[in-house]
């Protein structure tokens, strides 16, 4: 077989098909990462830094909250929610933790998380329940682009 022959148009295809199914090599540790943004996340709740505690979320009329039957669009729409349900002077907030963190990367800078939250008042479990983000790596740091979030049954 002569070389010309060899780069005909199906050896080209073949090896672009090859190059698109290849797997993505995500940089750093996107599990231990988004892992410690939330483990950040659930102090700065519980410090009552809600400024802190929406960092995590992209600053934009984009990003997405979906809980109990509705859907919510935009950080500050977001942030409001928060601050009355949750921070206004007087109110009880319990405190926040995350587990069962699990992690699967989409792209080199979006990723799947699915984890469990619950919220303590004491030795309590007052709330609990499965959550989904979509993330997005901007800069050094992820953001959250969507959020996901179910109550189990009381």
């Amino acid at each position: 077989m002569r070389v010309a022959e060899w780069r005909g148009p199906w050896t080209w295809s073949a090896l672009l098909v090859l190059a698109c199914s290849a797997p993505k090599i995500v940089p750093g540790d996107p599990q231990a990462e988004i892992a410690a943004t939330l483990q950040r996340s659930a102090r700065d709740w519980n410090r009552g830094d809600l400024a802190g505690f929406m960092s995590d979320y992209a600053e934009d009329s984009l990003t997405s909250y979906v809980s109990g039957g509705h859907v919510q669009y935009g950080w500050q729409p977001l942030y409001d929610h928060y601050r009355t349900t949750y921070f206004a002077p007087g109110k009880r907030r319990d405190s926040l933790a995350f587990a069962d963190v699990r992690v699967r990367p989409l792209t080199l800078d979006l990723a799947l998380c699915t984890a469990r939250f619950q919220l303590l008042r004491g030795d309590s479990v007052t709330a609990s329940g499965p959550f989904t983000l979509i993330l997005q790596k901007r800069e050094d740091r992820w953001q959250i682009l969507h959020d996901h979030t179910s109550s189990d049954p009381k």
